[in-house]
């Protein structure tokens, strides 16, 4: 493909969900942060390490249509991206709000897998984090799991922060962490 790859981003809708589900999505990596969790006299230390595995792991992202379509109400964020001369979907994200604590959570950040390394990801998380302070949210979040190194790397990139974890979050258990930045 051509450097000059032209994409647009704009609000998903339920006609778009059957093309996310179908994107190619996963990924490798050669890295997780592995958790562990050391108590010490009455203390508890829980620290992350970047460790390197012994070979590549393969992981299947797991696209949810549930959680596609609970980000389908105006109230929350669905944004797509799609080519501008040829108007397949190259990527998604879902963002949800949080009322009481004023905090915007993207769940997913999706670019299918030949769009990847064009900054559509990038455009994604800014025009979320725009729709996020358009709604005076005061916190901008993204989660991931620790295993997705990949996406632990694009997150502090983009500027974001690491800022807490869950140790069974995921449906399969995964631990997640999330990355914040203040919007205020």
């Amino acid at each position: 493909m051509s450097d000059s790859f032209s994409f647009i981003i704009r609000d998903g809708h339920k006609s778009d969900l059957p093309a996310c589900l179908e994107l190619d999505c996963h990924y490798e990596t050669q890295h997780v942060w592995r958790m562990s969790f050391q108590p010490d006299s009455g203390e508890r230390c829980v620290t992350f390490n970047t460790e390197r595995l012994p070979r590549d792991m393969a992981v299947e992202y797991p696209i949810s249509e549930w959680r596609l379509r609970l980000a389908l109400p105006a109230t929350q964020c669905f944004l797509v991206a799609v080519g501008r001369d040829d108007p397949r979907t190259l990527g998604f994200l879902t963002m949800r709000q949080d009322f009481t604590h004023r905090i915007a959570l993207v769940q997913d950040v999706v670019v299918s897998r030949p769009f990847r390394r064009r900054r559509i990801g990038t455009r994604l998380l800014r025009v979320a984090r725009q729709w996020a302070q358009e709604r005076n949210l005061n916190q901008f979040m993204v989660e991931t799991q620790t295993k997705n190194y990949p996406g632990i790397q694009f997150c502090q990139r983009a500027g974001l922060v690491f800022c807490g974890f869950n140790d069974q979050y995921f449906d399969n258990q995964d631990i997640a962490v999330f990355f914040g930045q203040p919007l205020r």
